[in-house]
């Protein structure tokens, strides 16, 4: 079990993440965190500037409009457009490289949670 009291936690009106290695804590190339969201919460579509692995540790996501349950593992490619979505209450574990942004009909920003 992962003591989320350890690390940095970043709220979002979508979901909780908790960033468990990046930059920002001594890793010099990639980042994992933690994502937990409630079911029928779901993040914007969005474009991210470095491929992300999903691993599903509980609940189901859908990424898009694709249902995965625990134990799944879902690769997104650099660029590729996709919205996540809780179908129940889920937490999943993701990498990526470190830092990066990611690009929302509002604009580009960073990901604090992988910086």
């Amino acid at each position: 079990m992962i003591d989320k009291q350890l690390y940095q936690m970043h709220e979002t009106p979508n979901a909780v993440m908790h960033t468990l290695a990046a930059p920002s804590t001594g890793a010099s190339e990639l980042a994992v965190w933690t994502v937990e969201m409630t079911a029928g919460q779901s993040g914007p579509l969005h474009r991210a500037e470095h491929e992300q692995v999903w691993v599903v540790l509980e609940g189901t996501l859908a990424v898009n409009e694709v249902e995965h349950g625990a134990g799944a593992t879902v690769v997104v490619a650099a660029g590729e457009e996709r919205q996540i979505v809780a179908v129940e209450d889920a937490r999943a574990l993701v990498a990526s490289r470190g830092g990066g942004t990611v690009t929302t009909a509002q604009g580009t920003r960073p990901l604090p949670w992988a910086a």
